[in-house]
């Protein structure tokens, strides 16, 4: 992991030293706000180490600062949707400026975020990737809202909104940061299919974590998608695997307004325990994390840097919140 650390220090660096401002200022101000909130810098550094795993990651530094700055666009705009007043602990940009400036600003993010690209090599391809990236992305967050008014969402449904919606800028960013490196297609796709698969991964632990992890660690009440009635893989599982009796409980928890968030969160979660949701979350993960590494040993990278991206995703795995 001190390779991931080092990338994402070195990249923060990079970041600081870009100047986002600009007139008029309630256009560029939001822009350096949000990206003055830190977060791990996770997927810019997965762009510089399918760089460094390829061969030279400052190759890479644009295309990191490309994918960094997409990211916090489309939080901007997710923000928007989801009516969220927060973001790291901070107002969201919505809230601190208001709804048309952070759809104007975050705009502008997507356009820096082109330019940023341009500056990279081979932009044919890298451009390809990206676009195809950036609109499964919109999908993404097109069908997460659509489940909101649906009662007849799939698992195989949710699996392709997470993958669109998180999965696949984690496999662009390895890929795109691997091309910059003379990555050739191949190689480069293999990359990406080791992201996609843990990133699938990745939102599926976070589903249960949600409900199962722990909270002290976290520093927030557990069961926060329970509460906002989402739809997640444990909560789809548990109503294919659930009897009559436990589908009309778990009608009227979801159903019933005037339940409070803390019996809620119990008694929901009492449910996936009782129908084996909970594990069978667990079971698939372990199936998208296993083709992770699949796609990882078929790769034609060294030993040393199978290991290192094997380490990196054994770490995001194991986490307890």
């Amino acid at each position: 992991m001190q390779d991931i650390i080092r990338l994402q220090q070195h990249f923060a660096e990079q970041l600081a030293k870009e100047d986002f401002s600009g007139n008029p200022k309630e256009l560029y101000e939001p822009i350096e706000y949000i990206l003055s909130l830190g977060g791990k810098r996770m997927r810019p550094a997965l762009c510089l180490l399918g760089a460094h795993v390829v061969g030279d990651y400052q190759k890479a530094i644009n295309a990191a600062l490309a994918v960094e700055v997409f990211h916090n666009f489309s939080l901007i705009h997710d923000d928007i949707m989801d009516e969220a007043p927060l973001r790291r602990g901070k107002a969201t940009v919505h809230h601190k400026w208001n709804t048309n400036i952070a759809i104007l600003s975050g705009d502008a993010m997507l356009v820096k975020a082109y330019e940023y690209l341009s500056k990279t090599e081979p932009l044919g391809p890298i451009l390809k990737e990206f676009n195809k990236m950036a609109l499964e992305v919109c999908e993404g967050q097109q069908m997460d809202m659509n489940f909101e008014d649906r009662n007849d969402v799939s698992i195989d449904e949710y699996l392709k909104m997470i993958e669109y919606k998180t999965a696949v800028l984690v496999g662009a960013a390895l890929k795109i940061g691997a091309l910059t490196a003379g990555a050739d297609e191949t190689e480069a796709q293999k990359l990406y299919d080791f992201g996609r698969n843990l990133g699938i991964a990745f939102q599926l632990k976070d589903d249960w974590l949600d409900v199962f992890g722990d909270t002290e660690l976290v520093g927030k009440q557990a069961g926060g998608d329970i509460i906002a009635n989402k739809k997640t893989y444990l909560t789809l599982k548990a109503i294919e695997l659930a009897d009559a009796n436990l589908l009309d409980e778990l009608d009227t928890l979801y159903g019933n307004p005037e339940i409070s968030a803390a019996e809620k969160v119990k008694e929901v979660s009492r449910i996936y325990i009782q129908t084996g949701a909970d594990k069978k979350t667990l079971e698939a993960t372990e199936v998208y994390y296993a083709k992770a590494l699949e796609s990882l040993q078929s790769s034609n990278l060294s030993s040393e840097h199978k290991s290192l991206l094997q380490a990196f995703a054994k770490n995001l795995m194991d986490r307890e919140f």
